[in-house]
């Protein structure tokens, strides 16, 4: 047995406006050609785009959910990345069509009697329509963005004249590092906390969150691999090999020690969904029918890993000889 994976063809948006709005950081504004509205989408969203190159890349909605008539990116360029930044500040991409996926949201803004946003660097773009939303409703919020200096403050003018001394910004050759103990400290305990930026940044407010008495609500979203790396033992047979059965599609495959569970998947299915690689965009999320699963992921949280249905097939591996996918 056998069955066509290979996903329908992705929508094809125009680039119509690139600007620069920080040191490093260029914002891309997509729109149908045709001028019709894009689908509807909620602060803490993301698309994907597959760039000139083939390179598939997550990047979070920053505009305004209220405007349907176009979408908005920032890149932040990071040389020493897997190359979707570079490719995105090198290539003149203003009136070219890219293909755009998405929207899908794995950071929703939940209800919450306040909020507080943390935000490191280029964080700060799932966090600026959760500030937008909030600002137009009733409840407290406050929002603290770091950066290394001014020039790379994104968006800050916008975010002061949202939010007003709600917003703080920290840019570290002034005022050093955003004191995160002391703006939890600052933060009634049932305010959620929400917070995006480097993993170092992440790895502190979730150590802070989780020993504070009482615990403290908190929501991540990761740009990057956690600073521990994997969280998972060993896995599947004593030298790391394992199966994997595809129930859609008949197959029974060998995963060797030496390969991703996603690289051999996509041998023979090219067109299941990836993007990050490493295990914290969520894009291969994928259902597990039978067989435990190994998270190594940043997406699926240690408390959530025992009752998890999915996996992150990118870096999660089996700790079962066999694991069986629903594709």
């Amino acid at each position: 047995m056998s069955s066509d994976l290979t996903p329908p063809a992705s929508p094809r948006l125009l680039v119509r406006q690139t600007r620069w709005i920080a040191e490093d950081v260029v914002e891309l504004r997509l729109v149908r050609r045709d001028g019709l509205p894009l689908p509807p989408w909620e602060p803490g969203a993301h698309v994907e785009l597959t760039l000139p190159s083939g390179l598939r890349r997550s990047y979070s909605l920053c505009g305004d959910p209220t405007e349907r008539a176009a979408w908005t990116v920032a890149v932040h360029l990071a040389p020493a990345g897997r190359g979707g930044s570079r490719e995105i500040h090198a290539t003149a991409l203003a009136g070219r069509e890219l293909s755009v996926d998405g929207p899908v949201n794995r950071f929703p803004l939940l209800p919450a009697p306040g909020y507080l946003l943390l935000a490191g660097g280029i964080g700060v773009t799932p966090l600026l329509p959760m500030a937008r939303a909030l600002a137009a409703g009733a409840l407290p919020w406050r929002l603290v963005l770091g950066a290394r200096d001014r020039s790379r403050l994104a968006y800050a003018e916008e975010l002061t004249a949202l939010g007003g001394d709600r917003v703080r910004l920290v840019p570290q050759d002034e005022a050093g590092l955003p004191d995160l103990a002391a703006e939890l400290a600052a933060t009634p305990p049932g305010h959620a906390v929400y917070a995006c930026g480097p993993a170092a940044m992440l790895d502190t407010v979730t150590d802070l969150c989780r020993t504070a008495e009482p615990p403290r609500p908190l929501h991540v979203e990761r740009f990057g691999p956690a600073t521990g790396g994997g969280e998972g033992g060993e896995g599947g047979a004593a030298d790391g090999r394992f199966e994997v059965v595809l129930r859609r599609s008949g197959l029974r495959l060998a995963v060797p020690a030496d390969r991703s569970l996603l690289e051999v998947v996509r041998d023979r299915l090219p067109g299941v969904p990836y993007s990050c690689e490493e295990g914290y965009c969520g894009s291969c999320e994928t259902s597990v029918l039978a067989g435990d699963p190994d998270h190594r992921d940043s997406v699926i949280g240690p408390q959530e890993r025992a009752g998890a249905t999915t996996m992150m097939i990118c870096v999660s591996r089996a700790a079962s000889p066999v694991i069986e996918l629903d594709l």
